[in-house]
């Protein structure tokens, strides 16, 4: 074999192992939406009576970050919280088995305030053993670890009463330390820097725990009394850990309501209905266009076959690589890129026929019907990937979702039709020297 059949199957080979690595184990990986396994989909906006047209989007981003906290504190798994516009927030909530709790938490107000921490080691392993004094609170602070999730990882112990809450804070925004780190920068009205003078005059050298909805936020240490309600959060943030902590500082004066204005709870007896009818659906249609391409075209319709199925890989591959959910639509997606594989095999092989019964060897025929074969392969695909980009990009939900898997799947078909067809073709002619070709 030459060294380029090596690399050519080394690229295929590489292709199937990276993707069998990203789907295992599959019942960890596929992430089922809501119209397969039940839950709540809400929609809310913003109340934009009495609110500058500019300031909607930045109210709006305060609010999802508000709504992704409580989330969290819901213990769900794999929601998704997007925002529509400039004035709406998309949530979907699988799996939840209390509809009516979920939406009224992520409807209620935000709650954000400043509380001192207790560095009395006593006190902590007092409270770590499950008696908290009297006046305290035990908190977790959460910092993201090396795979960029968030866990609990330093305990502290808070004066349950908070010296001072959002309401003061009139703004907070991205600046840079002396070092070149970013930091985040508060601005107090006057009755909150008064308050925030008196706290940080007498507290110097603690720390003063910033929590949103009972989450700790961060901890920084009061280096000095602070006047004119302006103050510096500094900790080697990186960029995006500063950007979000800024909005949490401003989500606690959030000065627009958000409304509820659609809300759907989806029974999970549904979605398992979807999956057992879409699963069948699709192992029937597979069975025969798989004896049809066998049938058909002999050892070429195996090809074709196994083109199918490496697709069908790369494409589940991608999809749990990209941690992508799966919809009812997006399974029809899959479906209609099947479509699309088989029928660019059917091309190429038709176009091989033509080939050779105008008298051309075997190794002739098959390079001419690849390169005649490509451009309507490309016309067809290619139209199709933009309507899919089109879909994914400006579409919602379930839409979205079709147009992802659509377009995957035809990126993985222009590689499994064209390429690694092509190379098992011409490996089989030249090392078994076939000088006659059955299709």
């Amino acid at each position: 074999m030459s060294t380029q059949f090596y690399v050519k199957f080394g690229i295929v080979i590489l292709v199937i192992g990276v993707c069998l690595y990203l789907i295992y184990p599959p019942e960890k990986k596929f992430k089922r939406g809501l119209d397969l396994q039940g839950g709540v989909h809400v929609v809310l906006e913003i109340e934009k009576e009495g609110v500058e047209e500019k300031s909607i989007s930045d109210l709006t981003d305060r609010a999802l970050e508000i709504i992704r906290n409580r989330i969290d504190a819901l213990g769900v798994t794999e929601p998704v919280i997007q925002k529509e516009g400039t004035d709406r927030i998309i949530v979907d909530l699988p799996g939840v088995k209390d509809p009516e709790k979920a939406i009224e938490i992520i409807g209620k107000t935000a709650l954000l305030e400043f509380k001192l921490v207790i560095d009395d080691e006593n006190l902590l392993r007092q409270a770590l053993n499950g008696n908290v004094p009297e006046g305290f609170e035990l908190l977790y602070l959460k910092e993201k670890d090396e795979r960029g999730i968030y866990r609990e990882t330093q305990p502290l112990l808070l004066k349950k009463e908070p010296e001072l809450t959002g309401k003061y804070i009139v703004d907070a925004y991205v600046g840079y330390d002396r070092t070149g780190f970013p930091d985040v920068n508060l601005v107090l009205d006057k009755e909150g820097a008064k308050i925030f003078e008196e706290v940080t005059g007498k507290n110097i050298g603690k720390r003063l725990a910033i929590v949103l909805d009972g989450v700790v936020k961060s901890a920084p240490v009061i280096r000095e009394r602070i006047p004119e309600g302006k103050a510096v959060i500094t900790g080697k943030f990186t960029m995006d850990e500063a950007r979000e902590l800024a909005i949490v500082l401003r989500s606690g004066a959030l000065p627009a309501k958000m409304n509820i204005i659609y809300q759907e709870v989806i029974g999970p007896t549904l979605g398992k209905e979807y999956i057992q009818k879409g699963l069948k659906a699709s192992l029937y249609g597979a069975i025969i266009v798989v004896i049809f391409m066998i049938f058909y075209y002999l050892y070429f319709g195996l090809l074709a076959d196994f083109a199918l199925s490496l697709n069908i890989l790369i494409l589940l591959g991608i999809m749990a690589g990209i941690k992508g959910v799966f919809t009812l639509p997006g399974i029809a997606g899959i479906a209609l890129t099947c479509g699309m594989a088989v029928d660019a095999n059917i091309l190429i092989f038709e176009r091989i026929r033509e080939e050779l019964r105008a008298g051309k060897s075997p190794k002739a025929s098959v390079d001419a019907g690849y390169h005649r074969a490509w451009a309507a392969i490309i016309d067809s695909n290619i139209t199709t990937l933009i309507t899919g980009l089109v879909l994914f990009l400006l579409g919602e939900g379930p839409i979205k979702g079709f147009g992802l898997t659509l377009s995957i799947g035809i990126i993985a078909n222009l590689f499994t039709a064209v390429y690694v067809t092509k190379a098992i073709v011409d490996w089989v002619i030249i090392n078994r020297k076939i000088e006659k070709l059955r299709i």
